[in-house]
This record gives structure tokens, C-alpha cells and sequence, in this order.
């Protein structure tokens, strides 16, 4: 009889251990986010758990890749976009709790080069020579067919006459991460990020900006998925308070909304 009720008790002890992972996983929250946002987003989670004591897992990628793996069941407690586009077939999916949906933030287009390079200070109007600047050179940005910020440059170059010319120079990358990479290795003399991105790579600088009128507004919606954890409420609460205001402005983001708190 001992033996059976070690036997027994052995049993629950490995049952209850084997909980125990599965209850460290429920109490961290996930969230996928658009690549360049992870310095603020970053931040953000370093703050939200110091103050809540809830961990944050953060995937960054280009917003299609997110939006397609949130399709496909990946896991995800939020969905930080860089476009409209993304959220809006989250959304016809009804894979996102459209109440919780909002445009939190706004950005700058920018035309990158590397930090030792001798292009600066380049005018960007109509009729502006994108491929002749490029030389013999690479255009490094987005995929202009699914990436926000290749959707982005995509339409400026065509609001300015200019992309017929530049589309055979393009480098797409998978991201905007990646596209601000190639410039800071010096791989491309040029390319198309957000303003956001070009702050935080010390190996590029800024030689021009994209008139704003060239393209749709940048806007990132953000919103809880239809599956997503109780606590995720608290973050995207913590997303919209003075705090992550301050946060994302440091990183050269624009607040749209007005702080909840």
C-alpha cells in the first residue's frame, strides 16, 4: 500500500510539474509587430512588465509575414501593423477583435545612404531622378508587392514620375530592417526606410524626405486578436498611456491618439 501511494504521489508530482510550463506560458502575452518598431516596442514591454510583472514576447517582422502567420494560427496575443492594408485582412478574416482596433501611430518616409557616403541633402519633388542618383548602385527597401514601406516608396516613386525607371535598381528586402541593413553595410547607396528606422542605424544618415502628399499616410493600426489572452487588454491599455507616448515619440514615431491615462 506504501508503495502504491508513493506510486501515486510521484504520478501527481509529474503531472503538476508538467503544468507547470503551460501556466508560465498563459501568464506571457505575444505580440507581432512590424519590424520597425522593435526598439520602441522593446521599451514598451520593459515598461509594461515592470509595471504589471506580465512578461511580453514580441515577434517582429514585415506586417504581411504577421498577417499571414496570425491566418495561419500562429499564436498572437496582438497585431501591431505598419499599414491599413495588413489590419484590414486580419480583420475580413475575423481574426482580430475589431473593437480593440485603433491608429496609434504615424511615420516619415526617407531616402536613405550610407553615414560616409557623398550623397546629402537631395530634393525630392516630381520628375525626381531616383535611378540616375542610384548610379551603378542597388535601391534597397520593402517588397513594393506586400511589405508596407515597398508599398510606400512604390507609391511615391509613381506619384513623382519617377518609378518606371528606378523599379530595375530595387533591392527588395524581406523588411524594413533588412532594407536599412543593406545600407548600413554599405551593400546599397540607397534606400527607402522610415524615418523611424534611420534614427536608430548609426551607419546611415537621412538625405532627403518623402513629400507627404506622394503617398498614402503611414499609419500603424494596432489591435487584440480573436483569441488573444484576458491580459492583453492591460497591454494595449498600456500601448495608448502617456508612458508609451513618450516612448514612441523618442523613437521619432507620431502619436495619433490622445493618451487613455
Amino acid at each position: 500500500m506504501l508503495g502504491r501511494a508513493l506510486s501515486l504521489s510521484t504520478v501527481a508530482l509529474v503531472v503538476a510539474l508538467a503544468a507547470l510550463p503551460a501556466r508560465a506560458q498563459d501568464a506571457t502575452l505575444t505580440v507581432f509587430a512590424a519590424a520597425s518598431m522593435k526598439n520602441a516596442v522593446d521599451d514598451i514591454n520593459a515598461a509594461f512588465a515592470k509595471a504589471t510583472g506580465i512578461k511580453v514576447v514580441s515577434s517582429y517582422a514585415a506586417s504581411s509575414a504577421l498577417a499571414k502567420q496570425i491566418e495561419s494560427g500562429a499564436p498572437a496575443d496582438l497585431f501591431a501593423s505598419a499599414d491599413l492594408e495588413w489590419m484590414d485582412y486580419v480583420a475580413g478574416k475575423k481574426l482580430i477583435k475589431d473593437d480593440t482596433r485603433v491608429n496609434l501611430l504615424g511615420n516619415r518616409l526617407v531616402l536613405i545612404a550610407p553615414k560616409d557616403s557623398k550623397i546629402s541633402n537631395v530634393t525630392i519633388g516630381p520628375g525626381f531622378d531616383l535611378a540616375k542618383l542610384a548610379g551603378g548602385g542597388r535601391i534597397a527597401t520593402g517588397d513594393v508587392r506586400a511589405v508596407p514601406v515597398g508599398k510606400y516608396a512604390k507609391a511615391a516613386l509613381e506619384k513623382l514620375g519617377s518609378w518606371t525607371a528606378a523599379a530595375p535598381k530595387f533591392a527588395m528586402a524581406e523588411n524594413v530592417r533588412a532594407a536599412l541593413t543593406l545600407v548600413g553595410r554599405g551593400e546599397a547607396p540607397l534606400g527607402i526606410v522610415y524615418e523611424t528606422d534611420a534614427k536608430v542605424e548609426p551607419n546611415v544618415k537621412i538625405v532627403a524626405h518623402f513629400p507627404e502628399d506622394s503617398h498614402p499616410p503611414i499609419v500603424y493600426p494596432v489591435a487584440l486578436t480573436a483569441n488573444t489572452k484576458p491580459d492583453a487588454a492591460k497591454y494595449i491599455g498600456f500601448m495608448r498611456s502617456s508612458l508609451a507616448k513618450t516612448i514612441f515619440e523618442t523613437y521619432g514615431f507620431t502619436f495619433l491618439i490622445k493618451p487613455t491615462s
